[in-house]
């Protein structure tokens, strides 16, 4: 077969799989039937299927002719609460859930570069394992992979998020931090309730979390180098029940996003403090609880080269990636072994989570034959 014919066999391949994803979205840690279907179609292609103590989630594995290191290739299968609103005719049949971040495009993607590695076996000098990580959007499914002891002998690990901002054809690549961190606070401001017409009696809760709210928002610009970037985004307030009571607590939750690790270690203290003092200025008290979630997307900056070369031998456009702060749980493998994370251009009319996310199936191939690709040349390169 002419290798122009077995593109075009590939291409509609991946395009049933992931439109057949696409009306069966999943929610994480609940990904069944996207696991068996997974497992359904590496079994058609003879590609093995690994043992690992998982109740979701898939790993496959190539090996090549000759011995040699092992490297990784990641996918994530989860699907968001979101009821879909693109009109296609595979939308969600699961109503209230969507692929409206585009994990069914990586899964089918990486299900293509798996059956590219299996018919170009005699190339590879080593192994790629390949993983179908489920409950990415809820930062889980990296770590429960990390335990199950799949990356156990991996030397290296490679992925993709789908870019809606970037055409068909081009793909992102940045050494150092491409995603930010992600953690979220809680803060219970305590004060002493009473009658709204008689505020002096009372410590007024709802007055003093005003005040931390603004006062948060210095610790960026004052307290945190200009060279580093941060955000702090208070997205809750939760106080009160009736229209003439003042509260006795009033609850603030929120989210900070950084990019460079000694912010993310010196803000909590900062916002503890701010806080506490701020609270304390008005006579109530702060309680602040900090949650750590993921860290920085740090991509290993000796594989670069390597991830542009590929792109450009394949003849598709290689352009400097822009940092998101939006965050990946690929970031916890990369605290484990060097790992990069690329965008991949899909051409979207929308961003990530929106309810009319959708994409161009044109990039399927693309990224099935990146991939590859880049296993390939990962592998014989490696010293």
């Amino acid at each position: 077969m002419k290798e122009t014919d077995k593109q075009e066999v590939l291409f509609s391949k991946l395009v049933a799989y992931r439109r057949e994803l696409h009306e069966n979205p999943e929610l994480s840690f609940k990904e069944f039937e996207t696991t068996k279907r997974i497992r359904q179609w590496l079994k058609e292609e003879g590609i093995t299927i690994l043992d690992y103590p998982l109740e979701v989630g898939v790993i496959a594995e190539v090996s090549g002719a000759k011995p040699g290191p092992t490297i990784a290739l990641r996918a994530d299968i989860d699907a968001l609460p979101i009821k879909e609103e693109t009109n296609l005719p595979f939308a969600s049949k699961n109503d209230g859930v969507m692929h409206a971040c585009g994990h069914d495009f990586h899964t089918a993607s990486i299900l293509g570069s798996a059956i590219l590695l299996q018919e170009r076996k005699s190339e590879l000098n080593g192994t790629v394992r390949i993983i179908f990580q489920p409950a990415e959007e809820v930062a889980q499914g990296a770590v429960a992979i990390d335990k199950a002891g799949v990356l156990e002998g991996v030397e290296a690990i490679f992925g993709m998020h789908n870019k809606p901002d970037l055409p068909v054809g081009t793909i992102g690549v940045r050494e150092g931090s491409l995603m930010a961190s992600v953690d979220r606070f809680e803060i219970d401001v305590i004060g002493v309730g009473g009658h709204a017409g008689i505020p002096n009696n009372s410590v007024d809760p709802i007055v003093a979390a005003s005040q931390i709210v603004s006062a948060l928002q210095t610790i960026v610009s004052r307290n945190i180098s200009s060279f580093h970037n941060a955000v702090i985004s208070v997205t809750r307030i939760q106080g009160g029940n009736t229209w003439n009571v003042i509260p006795e607590k009033v609850q603030l939750e929120g989210t900070v996003r950084t990019f460079q690790n000694e912010a993310r270690e010196l803000i909590p203290e900062l916002m503890k403090r701010t806080s506490e003092g701020v609270a304390s200025g008005f006579g109530a008290k702060a309680d602040f609880r900090w949650y750590p979630y993921l860290p920085v997307v740090v991509n290993h900056a000796p594989f670069s080269q390597i991830m542009k070369e590929t792109a450009e031998e394949l003849g598709y456009t290689v352009v400097e990636a822009s940092p998101s702060p939006a965050g990946e749980d690929f970031a916890f493998y990369q605290t484990k072994i060097p790992g990069f994370f690329v965008w991949m251009g899909v051409d979207g009319p929308q961003e990530w989570h929106h309810p009319a996310f959708m994409l161009k199936e044109e990039a399927l191939p693309i990224a099935a034959n990146y991939f590859a690709d880049l296993s390939i040349k990962v592998l014989n390169q490696w010293k």
